[in-house]
């Protein structure tokens, strides 16, 4: 006899755990548009030690230098600017490639298309977007498959219905169901429609750049776009020490254009770099600072974030292992060396290797995550969705790490010191041995005191058992429900809209479908 289907767990619709559910899922009304720090980076090296390795990287692009492929202009803008050039390889003198990088700028601000979302990168701002890159989705009801236009679509909406994402992101799954030379355009669009906060075009080609451009000049007006930077590009160093033509061709498009480039190393210590923390660190600095430079040699004063990406290895195995504290103690580092040259700093997530959102996920997560807060980056990508190493971008894990990003907005507010926080009213009204659940100063803060969590579950065992026994994947399967059905698309422009399409499906015409 077939059982019936079991009724999917509900979240409470009273009480803490609704009041929480329901902020989340209105949450596109509410949350700043960044977070402003008001706590201190964490200094792991002093001044001298800092220096060291500032040497080290020198030393690096001295000795051994740095290939670029394919790329005749670039070459040639580095020969122009004194460096080295040996066929394919680019040498500096020491602090030569510092110099090339001064006219960046140390803050800018990324326009949204809903000015209110506009935020701004570098000082002691911090923006936090989803994870990007991930050619396969998974929750609970379908499990592990290849990700497509809708759920494409879908991530653009929960990072829009969420106050603890600040950005769209990028790439947050491969639409595997578009052509690989035509889902950019896709891609730029779904951000633009569903959303309006910033977000970030394609770099798999330079045209595909200029194509994700070209769309930001028809949502924002071209002669905005030259002046503001309302688009960025993440761009990947094909570590070690080489730049191909496809990522300086991006990289050359977006700064050309007055956008901002993501510089970025990945490096997989064993692989791609050294295994141990100060080499990776040092080559991870020297390929960044290369970057850099050629996009202020392309435009001087283009706006431009310092990347970091380094994770460590199963040496045993050869996989990549993340959410371990070797590259946790190498982003404290990258943070005080990026700060250091002036530039803001994009770095690490919510990584992890676990392939589920499971008790391994969120540990990995936190630590890779609070490496990131405290390493002062100013732009965190792969805030929420991380899984299996960035192969697979995970609903359930999107709103587990929501939750861990909440917190980021608290933990980074610092504690305020003003007269009312040392509730000397409340001492007076309650006085010695009684409790301070009916005082006044408890009631003014009932709302607001403490951060709560919307998956979390603080009830009593008997209450959690009554309800269900759910878990925390479960629960977050019934809010990627409950915000997916509550989704408000936000006003577009008519005008602005038919002349995306009409880009779209000219661009869309003039290639043949390429799948690989």
């Amino acid at each position: 006899m077939t059982q019936p289907e079991a009724a999917p767990p509900r979240l409470r619709t009273g009480g803490r755990a609704g009041r929480a559910a329901t902020r989340a899922a209105s949450a596109h009304a509410q949350g700043p548009p960044y977070i402003e720090r008001q706590i201190a980076p964490y200094e792991l090296l002093d001044a001298d030690a800092l220096s060291l390795m500032e040497s080290k990287a020198d030393q690096i692009l001295g000795e051994v230098g740095i290939e670029i492929r394919d790329d005749a202009e670039a070459l040639q803008l580095f020969r122009a600017a004194g460096a080295v050039v040996d066929g394919l390889n680019v040498r500096f003198q020491p602090g030569q490639v510092r110099e090339l990088c001064a006219t960046a700028p140390t803050e800018f601000t990324q326009h949204a298309r809903n000015p209110a979302r506009s935020v701004q990168i570098g000082g002691n701002n911090v923006v936090l977007a989803p994870t990007y890159g991930s050619p396969f989705v998974r929750d609970l009801p379908g499990g592990r498959r290849y990700g497509t236009i809708a759920d494409f679509q879908n991530f653009v909406k929960l990072a829009y219905s969420t106050p603890w994402l600040h950005h769209s992101g990028g790439t947050v799954c491969e639409p595997t169901d578009v052509a690989v030379n035509k889902r950019h355009l896709d891609m730029v669009y779904a951000h633009l429609r569903y959303g309006d906060k910033g977000f970030m075009g394609s770099v798999t080609a330079p045209q595909r750049a200029a194509d994700s451009i070209e769309m930001a000049r028809i949502a924002f007006g071209a002669e905005f776009v030259d002046s503001n930077c309302v688009i960025l590009g993440n761009v990947n160093v094909n570590s070690p020490l080489v730049w191909d033509a496809t990522m300086t061709g991006a990289l050359k498009t977006y700064a050309a254009a007055n956008q901002a480039a993501v510089v970025v190393p990945f490096i997989l210590g064993g692989a791609m770099g050294p295994v141990t923390t100060a080499g990776a660190v040092a080559q991870a600095h020297a390929e960044t600072m290369v970057g850099v430079a050629l996009t202020q040699l392309v435009r001087p004063g283009a706006p431009v974030i310092y990347g970091n990406f380094l994770s460590s290895m199963a040496l045993r195995s050869g996989s990549p292992t993340f959410g371990m504290p070797e590259p946790a103690l190498g982003s404290l580092i990258v943070g005080q060396l990026a700060r250091r040259v002036g530039l803001p700093l994009r770095c690490s997530g919510a990584f992890t290797s676990s392939k589920v959102p499971d008790g391994q996920a969120m540990a990995e997560s936190t630590v890779s995550m609070m490496s990131a807060l405290l390493c002062g980056a100013n732009f965190i990508l792969h805030s929420a969705g991380w899984l299996e190493g960035g192969l697979a971008m995970g609903y359930e894990k999107f709103m587990m790490d929501l939750d861990l990003c909440g917190a980021a907005h608290t933990y980074l507010k610092g504690v305020s010191l003003d007269d009312d926080q040392f509730a000397l009213d409340a001492f007076n009204e309650v006085g010695p041995g009684k409790h301070f659940f009916g005082s006044q100063h408890t009631l003014r803060h009932y709302e607001t005191a403490f951060y709560e969590p919307p998956l979390s579950d603080s009830n009593s065992f008997e209450q959690w058992r009554d309800a269900g026994e759910t878990t925390s994947e479960q629960r977050a399967a019934v809010l990627v429900r409950e915000t997916l059905a509550n989704y408000e698309m936000p006003p577009m422009d008519e005008a602005t809209d038919e002349a995306l399409l009409d880009f779209m499906g000219r661009r869309k015409s003039e290639m043949t479908d390429q799948w690989y």
